[in-house]
């Protein structure tokens, strides 16, 4: 119960769309432009740097606040599962931004709620491999797309390594589950990107810096 109660107040914090409702102040769905996403890259691309910036912001902090919040819910009575019960919150985080029930389940491809999770399971070494993955993958190949997919199956490759060495506060009892849990919050970024992906492997795919034009490429 615990876990699908986790899932549900992370949902409810991923509901919060950034850059949807940063859009919406500048009299636009953010989702009729560019790729037709809700998240932080097609805004940067549509309304520039500032609001990317913001929905970033914004997308990562709503994950932090749902898992600081089921971690003093549950630390006392679950101290042994919480490293768990975290992850569950910042997947319920991912599906509620990815799939919002009252935008149609239209929402961003979940990279920036992502780490937001990163941030929040509290892990330093998670977080600075993910990090540097993503720049450096993204500054030689100047695709943020290459550079997120990249983020997200590093984080599942680490994680699973540190796991089983040891290196995280995941308990042994549950080590399979949270590999589990961090798979499936890869794969939701693979599924998400499947235009991207199809669009890296025919050389059309947007580079950093090209921006869209709100008055001609709609979608």
């Amino acid at each position: 119960m615990e876990r699908f109660i986790c899932i549900v107040i992370g949902y409810v914090f991923g509901l919060f769309q950034t850059g949807y409702l940063y859009g919406k102040i500048k009299h636009l769905d953010i989702r009729d432009y560019g790729s037709g996403n809700a998240g932080t890259t097609n805004t940067m691309r549509v309304l520039g740097k500032k609001a990317g910036i913001i929905t970033y912001l914004g997308d990562c902090l709503k994950a932090v606040f749902a898992i600081l919040l089921v971690y003093y819910i549950y630390k006392e009575k679950c101290s042994d599962i919480i490293f768990v019960l975290k992850m569950y919150a910042g997947l319920g985080v991912i599906l509620g931004h990815n799939f919002p029930f009252y935008m149609k389940f239209k929402g961003g491809k979940g990279i920036a709620a992502s780490t937001g999770v990163l941030a929040g399971l509290g892990d330093w070494k998670l977080i600075l491999l993910a990090l540097v993955t993503f720049v450096v993958v993204t500054y030689i190949s100047k695709y943020v797309s290459l550079g997120s997919l990249c983020l997200m199956a590093g984080f599942f490759i680490e994680f699973t390594i540190f796991a089983c060495l040891n290196m995280i506060k995941l308990n042994e009892t549950y080590r399979i589950e949270g590999i589990a849990v961090a798979f499936v919050i890869t794969a939701l970024a693979f599924i998400k990107h499947r235009a991207n992906i199809d669009r890296l492997i025919h050389g059309n795919e947007r580079k950093i810096g090209q921006k869209v034009s709100v008055d001609t490429e709609q979608v």
